[in-house]
């Protein structure tokens, strides 16, 4: 089912609607035009036609309090009736459709051509034997032993090569495209839904949904199917994937029912009869709508990906089992990237293109120099004339030039970087599947060893997220542990035990042990959890006052949300009377109590001082310990006249305070020492948490995110508002930097401030580097701050489904230290690419300097196309597995960050570069000009057309490649180590590698004849060569003890400056985020940069005068002169007044010179920054 496309999907369940609604009261038609309709229509609707709700439930067969029996073969027939509730994914790509993609490469076409045209020429014989003399020294040896017939074999390899360069890249990329299915299904299997069959609450994956099935939904949930609401507690939804709308809309049974898949629960909870699953649910419709675009999608697409070839790896956003709403939006983030290229990414591009441009270079100049030197040689010194008989063997003299130009641009690009980096990402996030690190975006794994803070929450992620109530206050006694039941007055203890048991969820439960000397298992809610186990702890037990009073039967819920920070439920009482219960953080919950309950549990006066008194003696005591505080309390309303419920402020006042419960969540014991390693690697870990102050500092100072005595912030929401907010309430980002470096905790914080807080460490430019943020949440209201950050992580366990679509990597297991594996591992890929870098930057050097060189010198590459494709194979393919496989170690995690300007090619790589690419070049020219006397064969050189390989040139390839494969244990150390061989045995792929490449060379030399231009060597050459190879080991200790100081005029290339930044920022910062003051500042700039320019250009001109040359000189001074402004490059500028104007350009801060009046007469100093 899966192949088949959406519309005909769609037409095969339309037909067997038919034939099947016979067994239930509706048809599937019917369904989906109820489901069409909102609010008020929505409700006439179902009273008229269905009888309301339970006539709807009447009719799909189903109990609204039991669900359905769960009967197989009834469920099977619903699924075959209405649909089962998935989509049916998109086609993936096949093989071939791969190969073919691979085959628009742009070099391996001209290889194509190049090869073709030689075939064609090899077998074209020119008629008339008499052009073999009159074509002159042209012709020469041609006709050699009949070797003219093996002409062909060039060409043949060529192609042959190619076919090998495409499978293996089509092969990569078929396997990842399977990687990633498979990671989504695991995603899609992941997700589940709490559904009530045969009175029972269970959890089922959201494609087992069927119609019929009753769901429980509550707050964060993603709604897996159209339903309509039987009963809810202050529902609210967000409807805008679907409808646009960013208000959340309420839902109630008698008022707007209807919910649709795909959207989002913002708060309460509630029950819903599902009524449209998959392919018909409002989302699936307009999904089946969107498979018609597909295609054309998918074209323009692959127009995007064709012109950046490092960004092809960017995975296709995942498509969730909920289907296409989360479809259409990734669609649009498709087009619009989710964030600014991956700091990877942008140098990797960068450097590329750097590369392409000097290999196309190289590559035209051969090609040019060769004909030249031939057309000279031939027409010029020797005088022969153009002959039309000759005109097949000088064009194919011609094809072979262009074929030895084309060879040196093969090798001289990189081609191998987009798959180095495909391969070391997926070969990470597999293996971060491990660590438990789920990643949704392959770059986020790379960006993640960037990374220079994490905002983490503290439940669940720092802690372990299993509550417990260690201490209590009731009636007028603070209690250190839990107390004997019979210590409390009966009273309190009856209200307790129904505020806690009534005032929660019911979908939160304590289940009994499983195994023996296990920890009862915590259901739902886990502060819910923890005052239900202090019911427990009392000998009492909840479930029966549950059953008492089923939820249908609570009179109203308030839930609980970020705004109120409480939960109230009112029940109704046997003699008409209104009893609410409440609970929530302590500090809010007793500001609105006038009364306490005393030590006999009669209420007393409660008053502001007493207030005072209770939080000092008992709430800070508690939150010291670590502890957060909950409190309980009560409120009784008369019948008549009914409270006016949706009047909330009134409502939730005048409470009677019952006890404040102390519940402890302890610091999961592997968290202290990854933060310590975070700190150790140069990241700042920072906590935000909803819990009050006293709590978070006590937490932090467990975990070691603040030690006593350092200069740390430790602020809660209001204060940190209060110093980013300017007099009229808006965030300013002066405000922001003087607040977030020293920041540590920021407790009691709304979502909003997360979120600002993130952009502000984001968007500051204080620090030279710009800060990567990875941020941490798993409540619905964590959305916006997990888009925002660079890396979102969610919480796999604890974590709503909302937190789960906006994260790049879902923690499985919702700890702490799988963050600091993430860490490690993007530090890896970006280690692993350097270290592929090193070695191929090495061989394309070389190799390109040997061809142009030696065709130059000799008219013919020493190495030939087929020996180049194949050392480009070693070099991209098999070099990018054997590096980018190389597994973490710890060390990585005792340097800070690269930083987004840091250069991809370190001065330490270009040492190693020049160094290794230094003594291979000096190897094979000596090879190539006295070789033939070392070794005392034939000369190679100049030989004719179509002649036989030679030994000589032979060992200058075998050479070449011995020294490739020992440089590639050269090049598993970036950072200068001395030890290559450390940990080489723990990559397993890397020793194949390179012993199937030693292997495979064997049988190239020895058996590979005239396809691979060799002549097969005896042992005594063999030795040499890989005795030269080994010199490649002994050579890299050598360059290792040179040290960096020396070698300042490296240039590092593939670097980020600000300059390639900061386009692609303003284009994706959406404009609204642009305020008026950064508009102002840009303007700033500009007008600052342009002062500076003239006084510049005053300058000049004064100095001109005054040194007495021409004026013209002074315009071409300014023109260098503003050039080098622009690049903020001192160095080629004579007078130390541009250097001081260009260190100022550089320096943001001094702005008092943009005062200074630009001067005429003299150049006074002043004005000179």
């Amino acid at each position: 089912m899966g192949d088949m496309s959406n519309s005909d999907f769609y037409v095969k369940n339309q037909r067997n609607e038919d034939n099947h609604a016979v067994g239930f009261g509706c048809s599937l038609m019917d369904l989906r035009s109820l489901m069409e309709l909102r609010g008020t229509e929505a409700v006439v609707k179902l009273q008229e036609d269905y009888g309301g709700i339970e006539g709807l439930c009447r009719r799909l067969k189903t109990s609204p309090t039991e669900g359905l029996a769960g009967v197989q073969t009834d469920l099977d027939k619903r699924k075959e009736t209405f649909g089962k509730n998935l989509i049916p994914p998109k086609k993936p790509k096949t093989f071939l459709q791969l190969v073919w993609e691979a085959l628009q490469d742009v070099t391996l076409i001209i290889l194509e051509i190049a090869a073709l045209i030689s075939l064609g020429l090899s077998f074209y014989h020119p008629p008339g034997e008499t052009g073999g003399e009159s074509c002159g020294a042209a012709a020469g040896g041609v006709e050699d032993e009949g070797e003219a017939d093996a002409g062909w074999i060039e060409g043949a390899a060529i192609l042959l090569s190619v076919v090998c360069v495409v499978l293996v890249t089509a092969f990569n990329d078929w396997s990842k495209e399977k990687q990633f299915r498979g990671l989504q299904s695991r995603i899609e299997q992941e997700q589940k839904f709490q559904v009530v069959r045969g009175s029972q609450v269970i959890q089922l994956p959201v494609a087992d949904i069927v119609v019929g099935d009753i769901a429980q939904v509550k707050y964060g949930d993603l709604l897996p199917a159209d339903g309509v609401l039987i009963q809810g507690n202050d529902v609210k939804i967000d409807e805008s994937s679907l409808t646009g709308e960013s208000d959340h809309v309420r839902k109630s049974a008698d008022k707007d029912p209807m919910l649709l898949s795909g959207t989002h629960v913002m708060e309460g909870s509630g029950r819903m009869v599902v009524t449209a699953v998959g392919v018909n649910s409002q989302t699936g419709i307009i999904f089946t709508l969107l498979g018609a675009g597909t295609e054309e999608e998918e074209k323009k697409e692959k127009k995007v990906k064709k012109q950046d070839g490092a960004a092809a790896m960017e995975m296709q956003p995942l498509k969730s089992a909920e289907g296409g709403e989360a479809d259409e939006k990734e669609r649009k983030k498709v087009s619009i990237p989710k964030k600014e290229k991956s700091v990877l990414q942008g140098k990797l591009t960068k450097l590329a293109v750097q590369i392409g441009k000097a290999g196309l270079l190289m590559s035209a100049i051969t090609v040019i120099i060769l004909v030249l030197y031939f057309a000279i040689d031939n027409f010029v010194m020797q005088k022969n004339t153009w002959m039309p008989e000759c005109t097949p063997i000088y064009i194919q003299y011609f094809v072979k030039f262009f074929i030895i130009g084309v060879t040196v641009l093969v090798v001289a690009v990189p081609e191998g970087l987009p798959l180095a980096v495909t391969i070391s990402l997926a070969y990470s996030v597999k293996k971060m599947m491990k660590d438990n690190n789920l990643v949704r975006h392959l770059d986020a794994c790379e960006t993640m060893g960037n990374a220079t803070a994490i905002c983490s929450d503290k439940t669940g992620t720092l802690t372990t997220n299993r509550m417990t109530a260690v201490q209590c206050y009731v009636g007028d006694v603070h209690y250190k542990t839990i107390p004997d039941p019979g210590a409390l007055p009966p009273k309190s203890l009856d209200l307790l035990v129904n505020a806690i048991a009534i005032n929660s969820a019911y979908t939160t439960k304590i289940l009994p042990l499983d195994k023996e000397g296990g920890l009862p298992k915590q259901v739902g809610n886990k502060t819910e959890c923890g005052l239900l186990g202090l019911v427990l702890d009392l000998k009492r037990d909840y479930q029966p006052i549950r059953n008492q009073i089923p939820e249908e039967k609570l009179y109203k819920v308030y839930t609980f949300n970020s705004v109120r920070k409480s939960m109230s439920t009112v029940i109704k009482l046997p003699d008409g009377s209104f009893r609410m219960y409440s609970k929530g953080a302590s500090e809010i919950v007793l500001k609105k109590c006038s009364n306490i309950l005393n030590e006999v549990g009669e209420p007393r006066v409660f008053r502001p001082r007493d207030k005072d008194e209770m939080v000092k003696k008992v709430i800070e005591p508690m939150a010291c310990e670590g502890l957060r505080t909950i409190c309980v309390a009560y409120r009784d309303f008369p019948s008549n006249p009914e409270p006016n419920w949706d009047d909330e402020n009134n409502i939730l006042s005048d409470l009677t305070a019952i006890c404040v419960v102390g519940i402890e969540d302890p610091v999961r014991p592997e968290v202290p020492d990854a933060i310590q390693k975070c700190q150790r690697a140069g990241i700042t870990v920072r906590m935000v948490t909803g819990d009050n102050i006293n709590t978070a500092r006590a937490i932090a100072i467990k975990c070691g995110i603040i030690h006593p005595g350092e200069d740390f912030l430790c602020i809660d929401g209001k204060e940190f508002n209060r110093r980013i907010r300017n007099e009229k309430g808006e965030v300013e980002q002066e405000r922001i930097d003087k607040v977030w470096p020293k920041l540590r905790v920021l407790a009691r914080s709304s979502p909003t401030d997360k979120h600002t807080l993130v952009k502000g460490i984001i968007d500051s430019t204080m620090a030279d580097q710009r800060q990567v943020v990875a941020v941490t949440g798993d409540g619905t209201n964590d959305g916006p701050a997990l888009k925002k950050a660079d890396v979102g992580f969610a919480m796999g366990i604890a974590g709503t489904d909302v937190a789960k679509e906006a994260s790049d990597i879902i923690l499985t297991d919702d700890n702490f230290s799988s963050i600091v594996k993430a860490v490690m591992w993007g530090r890896n890929v970006y280690d692993s690419i350097s270290k592929f870098l090193q070695f191929q930057l090495t061989v394309n050097v070389v190799a390109v300097i040997v061809a142009f060189t030696g065709a130059c010198i000799t008219q013919d590459s020493p190495l030939k196309a087929v020996q180049m494709l194949w050392v480009n194979l070693i070099m991209d393919t098999f070099a990018s597995l054997a590096l980018a496989t190389e597994p973490p170690t710890e060390s990585l995690l005792r340097r800070r960050p690269y930083g987004r300007n840091k250069p991809l090619i370190s001065s330490t790589m270009t040492k190693n570069i020049l160094g290794h690419g230094a003594y291979q070049l000096i190897i094979i020219f000596t090879l190539l000009f006295v070789g033939e006397k070392i070794f005392d064969i034939d000369s190679g050189r100049n030989a004719p057309l179509h002649s036989p390989p030679s030994e000589h040139y032979t060992i200058i390839f075998n050479t070449f490649v011995m020294m490739q494969l020992f440089n590639e244990i050269n090049a598993r150390k970036i950072h200068g180590e001395r030890n290559v061989f450390d940990g080489i045995f723990r990559n397993p792929i890397f020793c194949s590698i390179v012993f199937g490449t030693f292997a495979v060379q064997i049988v190239i030399v020895q058996f590979g004849g005239k396809p691979f231009s060799c002549q097969p060597l005896e042992l005594e050459k063999w030795m040499w060569c890989v005795f030269l190879g080994l010199g490649e080991l002994v050579w890299g200790q050598v360059i290792a003890t040179i040290p960096n100081s020396k070698l300042r005029f490296l240039r590092r290339a593939g670097q980020l400056t600000q300059k390639d930044e900061l386009p692609e920022e303003d284009v994706n910062e959406e404009n609204e985020e642009i305020d008026h003051a950064e508009r102002e500042l840009r303007r700033g700039q500009i007008l600052w940069f342009r002062g500076l320019n003239r006084i510049q250009t005053q300058i000049e001109v004064v100095n001109t005068f005054k040194s007495g040359t021409s004026f013209q000189g002074a315009g071409a001074l300014r023109r260098q002169s503003s050039t080098t402004s622009q690049t903020q490059d001192v160095t080629n500028v004579s007078s130390p007044s541009h250097v001081s104007l260009s260190n100022a350009l550089s320096s943001p801060t001094s702005t008092t010179a943009a005062t200074a009046p630009p001067t005429t007469g003299h150049p006074r100093r002043e004005c000179i920054p």
